[in-house]
């Protein structure tokens, strides 16, 4: 029992250690250098001066919705993973990225971006996603019944069709709505819209704290559904709700902040080599770390081919997939 204390703690702290390192690296690295020494002193006593804004107003933003999507992308991954007791399932296979992708695509067609350029991108992503979530729930659900295979079919299914509209919209656009829709669907933490910025920090705190309700539940899911039975786990109304968390999750990352793959896969694998199967520690761990590898990400983003900005999703794509393939080769080989 000690030794596994142990480990956890010792998990924890590393996964803190990362996250406060890529916010501490991300607070002080971009086109405007500023050093550690005197961030404290320029958010105490430095308002009105640029160094203050630029620290306020454009980079702290950026790490508080890293910090939020990054760990509700890998605690939605952990959830829907342990639930397909597969290590390959990622929030997007469900096709609720696919239904955010086509909701914000004809918000920019139709121009309602312009009308409330605030949250129009947003709520279209959100609504997008909601009628998928509902959309595969109710074709899934037979006589009480979840169906968890046909759920992972119908999402594949679901996002290969949203990608078909999402490029025939594409097909047909002008150049300046061409750009948007690109840029939205490749993801980016740029959102100067606090409001935004804590709803989703609120909602992924939330879940997380919600999702340990279940962290038991999900250890014996993880045996497969006749022995979570045998240990007397409410298996349907289980899976309901952590399909739930997991929805909610997903459709509000990618609403606010468009497609940023792989932290969801990437995160949850990586940690469950490294701190085991066990939920009660896996939860937590791969928030933090998940947290931490988009703040990285996105400071990586920002100052690779400074002044041009380059979108989050395809650095995590790039460092993501590297690394996958480094992991499994590595471990092939034993």
């Amino acid at each position: 029992m000690k030794n596994r204390l142990s480990r956890w703690t010792f998990s924890i702290l590393i996964s803190s250690a990362f996250l406060v390192a890529a916010g501490a690296l991300s607070l002080c690295i971009g086109s405007a250098g500023i050093p550690i020494t005197k961030i404290i002193s320029i958010l105490l006593d430095g308002r009105g001066t640029s160094e203050y804004s630029i620290l306020v107003d454009i980079r702290l933003p950026r790490i508080i919705l890293g910090f939020a999507i990054g760990g509700a992308l890998s605690l939605a991954g952990v959830i829907l993973q342990g639930m397909f007791r597969n290590p390959l399932v990622e929030p997007y296979t469900l096709g609720i990225s696919g239904g955010a992708a086509l909701g914000t695509s004809i918000c920019i067609i139709l121009k309602l971006n312009r009308l409330i350029p605030d949250i129009a991108m947003p709520l279209s992503g959100f609504i997008g996603a909601l009628l998928v979530i509902l959309l595969v729930y109710f074709i899934n659900t037979r006589r009480g019944i979840f169906m968890i295979q046909g759920l992972l079919l119908t999402g594949v299914m679901i996002s290969f069709i949203s990608s078909s509209l999402v490029i025939l919209i594409l097909a047909i656009s002008r150049t300046e709505d061409l750009h948007g829709i690109i840029f939205w669907i490749m993801g980016s933490l740029e959102e100067p819209n606090w409001v935004l910025i804590w709803v989703a920090t609120t909602a992924s705190l939330a879940c997380l704290a919600f999702s340990y309700l279940f962290c038991l539940d999900m250890n014996a899911l993880s045996l497969g559904e006749e022995e979570a039975i045998h240990l007397g786990v409410d298996v349907e109304k289980k899976k309901k709700l952590l399909f739930l968390i997991a929805s909610i999750l997903t459709g509000i990352s990618v609403s606010v902040t468009g497609l940023i793959g792989f932290v969801g896969l990437i995160v949850p694998h990586f940690m469950r080599m490294f701190v085991g199967f066990d939920h009660r520690i896996l939860l937590l761990s791969s928030f933090l770390a998940g947290a931490g590898f988009l703040i990285f990400c996105d400071m990586l983003a920002r100052i690779v081919i400074a002044p041009i900005e380059l979108p989050v999703g395809v650095i995590t794509g790039i460092i993501g997939g590297s690394i996958f393939i480094y992991a499994l080769n590595k471990r092939s080989s034993f």
